[in-house]
């Protein structure tokens, strides 16, 4: 038995001293993170097991609050984030930077982290600014993920000071398939950050198909920011978004209650509509389908 101590002793100190590595994403001071950790974010499962079957304590963190939950989730190894989770890993633990390990599955994209930290009991809504799971995967384009958190009741409108909504995030970050994303779900193409509107952004990235989106849901090209500019005013000569903006003219009666209906539905209630007494061609056309 004392061999077989000594052995396993051994182990761990080698383990230790090979793989304290930096990892740049998540903490500014390398040395202090553990080979849980590494072997969390480099997706390494039987080295994460046996570590944790020698004791290594599974909320071990480094100086900024990094947990190895956290490296899995932000490198995206599910089965790492189920075994740290399994051996009593906090779900919702806070970086010093403000983020949970929702927020960094939701960065790397992986729909199935987010799912197994939704299911843990973490909640989809963020308690510090700048490390909201929503805004995170709505600016990385990550489709699925942004689902997952809505179908969890993420609030779809949620605007954050000097970050702006969802929708907004996806604009900047000319990330159509979201902004779709949010749109259908019933996001309020009014708001966006301050009086800078997702239409605003959207032009100032040049995104000529977003333009043409969030027009059709109800946008409006005649809007002042806080600098007093519309939309055409922030679009280049001769440019898509420009052509974009032009080509829009009058909206119809058709598509004006269109909107009006949705708005006043209200996002929550929007999948509703399918079940009201009404032709299927016209809830098809008031759910944009």
């Amino acid at each position: 038995m004392a061999v077989v101590e000594c052995i396993r002793q051994w182990f761990r100190s080698l383990v230790i001293h090979q793989l304290t590595i930096a990892n740049p994403l998540m903490a500014d001071n390398w040395m202090d993170r553990s080979a849980l950790h590494v072997a969390a974010f480099e997706g390494r499962l039987v080295l994460l097991h046996n570590l944790l079957a020698y004791g290594a304590d599974v909320d071990t963190v480094t100086l900024d609050n990094v947990s190895a939950l956290h490296e899995a989730c932000l490198s995206g190894h599910y089965e790492c984030a189920k075994l740290l989770l399994e051996n009593g890993a906090d779900p919702d633990r806070v970086t010093l930077d403000g983020g949970t390990p929702l927020f960094y599955a939701c960065s790397s994209g992986n729909a199935a982290c987010v799912q197994l930290i939704l299911e843990r009991g973490s909640s989809p809504h963020a308690d510090r600014h700048l490390a909201s799971p929503i805004h995170e995967a709505a600016k990385k384009n990550h489709q699925e993920c942004l689902q997952l958190l809505l179908s969890w009741g993420a609030q779809v409108d949620l605007e954050l000071p000097l970050v702006g909504t969802p929708l907004y995030c996806a604009c900047m970050s000319q990330a159509a398939d979201c902004a779709e994303v949010l749109l259908q779900a019933g996001a309020d193409v009014r708001l966006g950050c301050g009086q800078d509107s997702p239409l605003h952004a959207a032009v100032r990235g040049g995104a000529a198909q977003i333009v043409a989106l969030l027009l059709d849901f109800g946008a409006d090209e005649c809007c002042r920011n806080e600098d007093g500019q519309t939309p055409l005013d922030l679009s280049a000569e001769n440019s898509a978004v420009r052509s974009a903006l032009q080509r829009r003219g009058i909206c119809s009666l058709s598509q004006l209650c269109r909107v009006s209906v949705r708005r006043s539905v209200g996002a929550n209630h929007l999948p509703q509509i399918s079940s009201l007494l009404l032709p299927r061609r016209l809830q098809d056309y008031l759910l944009y389908q």
